[in-house]
């Protein structure tokens, strides 16, 4: 080796510790912070976990985050499944045993008829009720509605026509036959949006009761005052009606005839959300829809529409769901039957900027799950289901999942959220199955406005003991049918 060759690897040899030292490799290894969000599987793109107003929870340390034991992160991702079958305002129910029922609106010649999947989503079938055989059906139908009574799984099909006349028929065999239609006249017309909800008897209720449950229907009459809503109650089971009385309280002034959709609670009171002139509130009844009470929920986030959306739990708890003037989504509960509500959190995730049709549902004490359309730019609109596992807690943790990818948006008119559009009409549904597994009822407005189920493909239970849901296949577009 030649003298000057010797000398530079003696020099390089002297100065390699020092340079390695510059490029970090002596220093010691940083250990990320272990996080409650290390899950066995990455988060997807379309899975958010979150705190009000935008907050990210994965941007926050352990101690920022200060989550209770019944907020404990469960990895989540939504899906959702084709019906092959179209909708209009859809509405769903599911029974104890599984079975969910979805309504698929055949226009004005048809009726409306009842679709039933047995097998959670995977497979559809027409359950009727059909224009031939034993029962019939009235052919003409503007709106239909479908709702499952929880306490005798009686399946409820509502149809409105020409906007005067209520027809409602049932099924106690979870769709595999039905009773005739039977009317449901009411004296104010013309009538909107019939929503149906039964409750046991509550405190306040006096008279015979023909059937387990009491059943009130409410419906929309359209005025921007001094008329609300109209409600009807049946004490048999649906044959027979009371007759329509006012659906609010004497001497409280309406600023719209407008609510939306009944829900009943284990201690016999029975809620609709109502879009009133001091803000968003609920309206209770605790004598079977015979008369009302109006308890305001906020003062400060007026209801950009009517559809103000009420949900009972388990413990009774009362939660409510509304878009704003600012077009975002906002939740409180109550614990005392609609008298004081918690204050507004607006609940949507990072990146969803509009929203409109907000529809909830409650599950074990304290749980509770909210739907809504979505998006960040007047153009993609998404299916989105909000999850709260612990209402009670001071800033709750909510685990956000779009149904569809960015892909495969559901809508593309710019106020979609606003105004009718394609199969979502005026509202869509929200409920949970016995397993604490939530279910939306959608349009695939892109896709014929097919009716599509969406749900978690895993994600944490919403009743019993709270950890993770068995998991579902992955649907999406291959899915759809149409």
């Amino acid at each position: 080796m030649r003298p000057r060759a010797f000398a530079m690897l003696v020099l390089l040899t002297m100065i390699a510790p020092a340079i390695s030292g510059c490029f970090g490799k002596d220093e010691p290894l940083v250990e990320k912070e272990p996080s409650v969000f290390d899950f066995d599987q990455p988060i997807a793109n379309n899975t958010f976990y979150h705190f009000s107003n935008w907050t990210n929870a994965l941007d926050m340390s352990a101690d920022q985050l200060n989550l209770s034991t019944n907020m404990t992160p469960i990895w989540s991702l939504g899906t959702y499944y084709g019906t092959g079958y179209d909708t209009f305002e859809p509405t769903i129910g599911v029974t104890s045993s599984g079975t969910i029922v979805f309504t698929n609106h055949n226009g004005l010649g048809m009726g409306t008829h009842i679709i039933r999947s047995q097998d959670q989503g995977q497979n559809w079938e027409d359950v009727g009720p059909f224009l031939t055989g034993a029962t019939g059906q009235i052919a003409n139908s503007n709106d239909p509605y479908v709702y499952v009574d929880p306490w005798t799984d009686r399946i409820m099909k509502f149809d409105m026509h020409a906007l005067a006349t209520m027809f409602v028929e049932w099924s106690d065999n979870e769709g595999d036959s039905w009773s005739a239609p039977f009317p449901a006249s009411g004296v104010y017309t013309p009538q909107d949006h019939q929503s149906v909800a039964s409750v046991p008897p509550g405190p306040d209720f006096s008279g015979p009761l023909f059937h387990e449950t009491i059943y009130v229907f409410c419906i929309n009459t359209g005025n921007q005052g001094p008329l609300g809503a109209f409600c009807d109650t049946s004490l048999d089971g649906g044959m027979t009606w009371e007759g329509q009385v006012p659906g609010w309280p004497n001497g409280v002034s309406q600023c719209a005839g407008l609510h939306g959709h009944l829900i009943g609670a284990n201690d016999g009171a029975i809620y609709r959300g109502n879009p009133s002139c001091d803000g968003p509130a609920a309206y209770r009844s605790t004598d079977g829809g015979r008369t009302w009470s109006e308890h305001t929920i906020d003062t400060q986030h007026q209801s950009r529409g009517h559809e103000v959306a009420i949900g009972t739990d388990e413990g009774d708890n009362v939660h409510a769901l509304w878009v704003a003037t600012d077009d975002l989504p906002y939740y409180s509960f109550s614990s005392d039957q609609g008298d004081t509500w918690s204050e507004p959190l607006m609940v949507a995730p990072l990146g969803v900027n509009y929203t409109g049709f907000p529809t909830i549902a409650g599950g074990a004490d304290g749980r509770v799950v909210f739907g809504y359309i979505g998006e960040s730019n007047h153009s993609e609109w998404s299916g989105y289901m909000g999850m709260i596992t612990d209402a009670y807690a001071e800033n709750p943790l909510i685990t956000t999942v779009a149904v569809n990818v960015k892909s495969d948006y559901l809508d593309e008119t710019e106020d979609c959220g606003s105004v009718r559009c394609g199969g979502f009409g005026d509202f869509i549904d929200v409920v949970i199955d016995i397993e604490g597994r939530p279910w939306i009822a959608l349009s695939h407005n892109i896709y014929n406005t097919e009716a599509i189920i969406g749900t978690l493909s895993a994600g944490p239970a919403l009743r019993g003991p709270l950890g993770p849901l068995t998991e579902l296949p992955l649907g999406g577009p291959d899915t759809l049918k149409m």
